[in-house]
């Protein structure tokens, strides 16, 4: 994609270059987990062990309490998918050494949830065999795609998402390794997976129609919005999450990534929880009982993607 700058009416095409080395870019993103995929960092070149004989680039855990796996390239390589593939493996071999590291890192009382792992592959770009490859796969891989240009910008894009994983393997000469980890990913998917029909089918007619519009507009705001599904909430997100609902039976409760100091949602229906526990992440939290109620929040969920970066 290019870029361009823009002086008046004049426009100018900006240069792209590249990181010197990975652990550059390794270290920018490490650097800036929190802005850049609202994750907390575990570890750096973690080491798998002896028998495994590797080094996890970066290990983390994201807003939902879920394990995070990174990895990077600095150019075009299929070895990243297949070895975020056999971390992704490990991982779910090893859950004792994970939770140990993060409780090293960020405290004894740090929450692990399993019931999704998170593995983010970084590279300026994939092969079309490897993303076939990934979708076959079925596994929770995001690939994202990275450009660096010459005035200091950093443009970060996702061209594949974990849920987008549907197609069926073909027969015969299969990677053992991403056989395994894609063996692994479906049973995580079976026991630890949600659907947001699941949130939404015990509700109330009314408050039902009002979760599916909610749905509707803010996955419409950008097909990159992918809908993640807790236990308990429901997270739409793009390297973080905007916005969770939670549906009551006569309200739905929503948390917008925003700062309650510095915007206003409408009154009676507004509420600051940066220092109240609640379900999923935002700390603004809004009411919505009815269709009045739901286009006053709409203007406030543009401002939350705008923020996350959209």
């Amino acid at each position: 994609m290019p870029l361009f700058s823009l002086t008046k009416d004049k426009v100018a095409p900006v240069a792209q270059t590249n990181f010197s080395t990975e652990k550059e870019l390794q270290h920018l993103v490490e650097a800036n987990l929190g802005a850049v995929f609202s994750c907390r960092l575990v570890a750096s070149e973690f080491p798998t062990g002896a028998q495994h004989s590797g080094r996890i680039d970066t290990l983390a855990i994201s807003e939902d309490n879920n394990p995070v796996i990174i990895e990077y390239k600095k150019v075009e390589s299929s070895d990243l998918i297949n070895q975020s593939l056999f971390y992704l493996s490990w991982i779910h071999d090893h859950r004792g050494d994970f939770e140990i590291a993060a409780q090293k890192s960020l405290g004894p009382k740090v929450e692990v949830d399993w019931s999704d792992v998170r593995v983010i592959c970084i590279a300026p770009n994939y092969r079309r065999y490897d993303l076939y490859a990934a979708r076959v796969m079925g596994a929770n891989l995001e690939l994202w795609t990275y450009r660096l240009f010459a005035n200091a910008v950093l443009y970060l894009e996702e061209v594949l998402q974990k849920s987008e994983g549907v197609l069926e393997p073909g027969a015969g000469g299969k990677n053992p390794v991403m056989v395994t980890a894609g063996k692994k990913a479906a049973v995580t998917r079976a026991t630890g997976t949600y659907t947001f029909e699941q949130h939404v089918h015990d509700a109330p007619s009314a408050i039902r129609e009002l979760g599916v519009a909610l749905n509707d507009f803010i996955t419409g705001l950008d097909p990159s919005i992918e809908v993640a599904p807790k236990k308990f909430y429901v997270a739409y997100k793009t390297s973080q999450n905007l916005v969770c609902m939670e549906v009551q039976s006569k309200k739905i409760l929503l948390y917008l990534k925003l700062d309650p100091k510095k915007v206003q949602g409408p009154k009676g229906i507004s509420r600051d929880v940066s220092q109240v526990g609640h379900y999923g992440t935002g700390d603004l939290e809004l009411t919505v009982s009815t269709p009045q109620q739901m286009d006053a929040v709409k203007p406030l969920i543009e401002m939350a993607y705008q923020q996350v970066g959209g």
